[in-house]
């Protein structure tokens, strides 16, 4: 019979899953909102760049191209702005509901769980600094140094008497290479990384503060960090390492909580689970209670045995499988066929089919696939 703990962090393994892929369906909307606006920005200095007199002096050229430049950039930023803020608060109204009903569920019958108040934690997580900058601080800065590199790539056709066509091509890339060869890119990682932060950002922020609403309930929480070749020593050495639910000290470990899971460094993949006080601690008699779904469970207050991501996902049923790896990574998986680590390149990135069956065609064709 499992502990509700092991219940707990069983279903938060599988549920930080599922933020990754949401995490990356985010990042492609808001990419999506900046290409847009790239569109429009190209078509707007191709335009201007034409109607510049070529005896006008290069400074008088350049400043008087720079303003409509800088309006549609700003533009472009509130628009990106909107659109992050719109995904972050329907993030926090989802995320306070599962996180809520998850503590709920497997609690004892007999024990009270406090919710959340979804506005009131997404008011106090966007007034909160991650990575020691406010999110609107982020896109103003975000917006200038795109502005910036504009104005840069600009100047410089100009003092190198480069065509419009060239110049155009330096700031935005070309068709041929999805535009990844532009000076623009930059723009799109860095778009990248603040909404992969914030949304980590918010589902710690969520986390913490339902841990100090039931602080009678939890005794610890738990970091839990992405187990592959990407994952940062940062989070590798704090992995199942214990901290104070509300205060957040380490328990029996000297490693501070730099933010916390999810939060600890821009991109931070990590999540954290609680930790149950024990029947007794919670006045329950018996080791042996029925959860609010149904199920019983012993409730033995106990800390999971360590468990990587590899080591749970091998134990998972072929659907859920399938549902995280995709239907051949799943049935290489479970006929032993290929280990989840050699899935994985060896700078840590996820390899597509077509890769894996290069570097593992032996495997493909003991699973017969």
């Amino acid at each position: 019979m499992p502990t509700v703990n092991e219940l707990l962090i069983d279903e938060s393994i599988r549920h930080q899953i599922q933020l990754l892929k949401f995490s990356n369906e985010t990042v492609r909307k808001m990419v999506a909102v900046l290409n847009r606006a790239d569109a429009r920005l190209r078509t707007q200095l191709l335009t201007v760049l034409e109607q510049v007199e070529p005896n006008q002096d290069k400074v008088q050229r350049l400043e008087s191209l720079m303003g409509s430049v800088r309006s549609m950039n700003s533009q472009a930023y509130a628009q990106l702005g909107d659109a992050i803020t719109e995904e972050l608060k329907n993030f926090v109204v989802y995320e306070a509901a599962y996180q809520s009903n998850l503590l709920l569920s497997v609690t004892p019958v007999t024990v009270s769980v406090t919710s959340l108040v979804a506005e009131q934690v997404y008011a106090a997580a966007v007034a909160r600094p991650f990575q020691g900058v406010l999110l609107k601080n982020v896109l103003v800065d975000l917006e200038a140094g795109r502005a910036k590199r504009i104005r840069t790539a600009i100047s410089q056709g100009f003092a190198e008497n480069r065509t419009t066509t060239d110049i155009v091509r330096d700031v935005f890339g070309t068709k041929k290479n999805q535009y990844a060869d532009g000076l623009l890119q930059v723009s799109r990682r860095e778009a990248q990384a603040v909404v992969r932060t914030a949304l980590g950002h918010m589902a710690g922020f969520v986390q913490d503060r339902l841990a100090e609403a039931n602080a009678d309930l939890i005794s610890a929480v738990q970091w839990l960090a992405t187990l592959d070749l990407r994952t940062s020593s940062t989070c590798r050495i704090r992995d199942n390492k214990l901290y104070h639910p509300v205060t957040h000290k380490p328990i029996k470990h000297s490693l501070p909580w730099l933010g916390g899971p999810g939060r600890a460094h821009w991109g931070c993949r990590s999540a954290q689970v609680f930790v149950l006080k024990s029947a007794a601690e919670l006045g329950i008699p018996g080791p042996e209670v029925e959860l609010r779904n149904g199920t019983r469970a012993t409730m033995d207050g106990q800390v999971p045995k360590e468990v990587s991501y590899a080591d749970w996902i091998k134990k998972q049923s072929y659907t859920r499988q399938s549902e995280v790896l995709g239907p051949t990574r799943a049935k290489l998986l479970k006929d032993g066929k290929l280990p989840l680590e050699r899935m994985y390149s060896l700078s840590g990135q996820f390899l597509d089919l077509d890769q894996l069956r290069a570097s593992d065609s032996a495997a493909f064709k003991r699973a017969g696939l």
